[in-house]
């Protein structure tokens, strides 16, 4: 049964990313995409949600899975609050096919069994923009990029800033950064941190789970002539989540005596020249390192530890600005991973990669974008993938837009080695898994942006999904063919100077067309309201959030069950002291609701925090 905020989220949807002209918010039409590979204006961008610097301030968000939960199209779970695993589907694929990036580096896991990301300790203070590309990307970015591709892009900061706020369950968290960015150089640093007691991740199963993480970053940016730029960006985290699950002897779901750590680094450095023909040459080298350990304390039999690194070395070519009429780009790329599995033995992996991408505006109202790519990995054969986009500017503040893409996903080092298979032994005759999909969309603004509405309808499809059997020989098998039947809808109302009303509604229908069943943890019906408010020194943001039911698994039995939908709702409000100094405030979970957004594992309910913001 549908929770009765979605005919409300049906009525006020809209987008709870602020692309409304908000004080101090960037106008949309001087937003440009650079994870779309060829930079372009997000109005002539198919397919892709920008969040700003401002969203995430207004929300108040510490960390990403905060200001990701409300954009259309994406399922956010995780396994209990505060350090438990958290996921990201994007219109019905499975986690491990979002591609994740930070400063153009891929982040997802090569230690982790199927390669996803995990979310959890992501944190927001060093992060200017999010962009969010939906749709199959991997004519863009390659392997993994089946759902679409969610890029983290660092800030270059002119002056200081200095954050801190403390709260319920004994949680605090700030952070600190420094830098001076000229016309020929910059150089900064930040620092952040986490930590809370937590929840009972097995909820309301024995004590609270202790978490603490933080965050050290440095970025530098050097011309030593007209021509030539050199940069570079730098980012360590370390975290520690107490954690739930299953007892190593008895199976049985509740506490255990079972902590995560995880130390990671990732960093990027280009080399930008300027070349003939107005060609700007790009040449960047970007490494992403984690250690991640599960340790059962006391039973170090039963603890494990992971090790994995990625490097990726690019050279792109690229020509016109996003105002051109025509952008070309053409670019290769290697990418080589390794990976330590439970067992200790290691693998490596890689891939080298060819791909072009030319937009073309053969006349001022229509945008037209191709991409083709060629995926050659070691150790099977080679994958070409394309994608189209179009956006026809109609007139009265109409557009229409689509696009059409493939994607593909090597398999993983976990699941080519077969880790944790019985019997033991490499799998045999897996293959990459593929996708197709489409969308379409009808765009519309006021003259004044005033108000602005927008529907979307896609498919998305794919074959040859790795799946670990669930009968014996239990091995890892292309067996599942999966899709997804989409729509999204968006609208903003700038009410007032003042006064901004957002919201969104999707539905998803994500399906195991083999099995004839539901997708785990994506809801059919998701929903979210948002009302702004912004008045000299005051600001304030009020935000309401739901999700239907969904298919999930019962940890308990083992056997499919349905998580229960619910609505949460949350407030965040800020006073300006002076032009440097905000106090602010925030309520989550207002009416203090009992939900879960995994079955069976814990959420924190309400919470008041207190904080400050600083900046020169």
């Amino acid at each position: 049964m549908k929770t009765p905020i979605f005919a409300l989220a049906a009525i006020l949807a809209g987008p709870s990313l602020a692309f409304a002209d908000t004080p101090g918010t960037p106008s949309v039409a001087d937003i440009v995409v650079e994870a779309s590979r060829l930079p372009t204006m997000l109005t002539d961008a198919p397919d892709v949600q920008v969040i700003t610097r401002q969203d995430i301030d207004a929300r108040q968000a510490t960390f990403a899975a905060q200001i990701l939960d409300t954009v259309p199209g994406l399922a956010v779970t995780d396994d209990g609050a505060f350090g438990g695993v958290t996921s990201v589907r994007m219109r019905g694929a499975s986690s491990d096919k979002t591609l994740v990036l930070i400063d153009g580096v891929p982040q997802n896991d090569p230690s982790d069994p199927n390669g996803a990301y995990d979310f959890a300790n992501l944190d927001l203070a060093d992060v200017q923009k999010v962009e969010i590309l939906q749709g199959p990307q991997g004519a863009l970015w390659g392997s993994s990029a089946i759902g679409g591709v969610i890029a983290f892009t660092t800030r270059e900061l002119d002056g200081w800033r200095a954050s801190g706020e403390g709260g319920s369950l004994e949680s605090v968290d700030g952070s600190a950064g420094i830098g001076r960015r000229t016309d020929d150089w910059a150089l900064g640093a930040s620092i952040s941190g986490d930590r809370s007691s937590g929840v009972a991740k097995a909820d309301g199963i024995g004590p609270r789970n202790p978490y603490w993480s933080w965050t050290a970053g440095a970025n530098g940016r050097w011309d030593p002539a007209p021509t030539l730029t050199l940069d570079a960006h730098l980012r360590y985290d370390q975290s520690y989540a107490g954690v739930d699950g299953y007892d190593a002897t008895t199976f049985a779901f509740g506490y255990t005596p079972q902590y995560a750590t995880t130390r990671a680094w990732t960093g990027a450095a280009r080399a930008i020249a300027q070349a003939p023909w107005g060609f700007t040459d790009t040449l960047s080298v970007g490494v992403y390192d984690l250690n991640r350990s599960d340790i059962y304390i006391g039973q170090p039999a039963d603890s494990s530890s992971y090790w994995a690194i990625s490097q990726d070395y690019r050279f792109t070519a690229e020509r016109g600005a996003p105002s051109d009429a025509l952008g070309i780009i053409v670019g290769a790329e290697r990418l080589n991973t390794r990976a330590d599995l439970s067992t200790g033995a290691a693998l490596n992996l890689g891939t080298t990669s060819g791909f072009g991408i030319v937009r073309w505006r053969p006349w001022t109202p229509l945008t037209l974008t191709g991409a083709v790519r060629y995926d050659a990995p070691d150790s099977y054969g080679g994958q070409a993938t394309g994608r189209v986009a179009g956006v026809l500017k109609l007139g009265a503040g109409f557009s229409l837009e689509g696009s059409w893409g493939q994607g593909f996903k090597t398999p993983t080092i976990s699941e080519i080695a077969c880790d944790f298979c019985f019997p033991a032994g490499p799998s045999l005759g897996l293959k990459p898994e593929h996708a197709e999909g489409w969308d379409a969309a009808l765009d519309w603004a006021s003259e004044d942006r005033r108000f602005t509405a927008k529907v979307t309808v896609y498919q998305l499809a794919v074959r040859d999904q790795i799946e670990f059997s669930p009968s014996f020989p239990y091995v890892y098998v292309n067996i599942d063919r999966t899709r997804t039947n989409g729509a999204e809808v968006e609208a903003d109302a700038k009410l007032s100077a003042n006064l901004t009303l957002q919201g969104t509604y999707a539905y998803t229908d994500a399906v195991d067309v083999d099995a004839g069943t539901e997708m785990l943890r994506v809801p059919r019906d998701t929903g979210s309201v948002s009302l702004l408010w912004n008045d000299g020194r005051w600001s304030a943001d009020l935000s309401l959030r739901a999700e239907g039911p969904d298919a999930d698994i019962d940890p308990t039995t083992f056997s499919p069950a349905t998580r229960p939908g619910f609505v949460v709702a949350s407030l965040a409000g800020a006073y300006a002291l002076r032009r440097n100094i905000d106090f602010t405030a925030r309520i989550e979970d207002i009416a203090n609701t009992r939900y879960e957004e995994a079955l069976g594992y814990g959420e924190p309910r309400q919470m008041l925090f207190v904080g400050v913001r600083l900046k020169n």
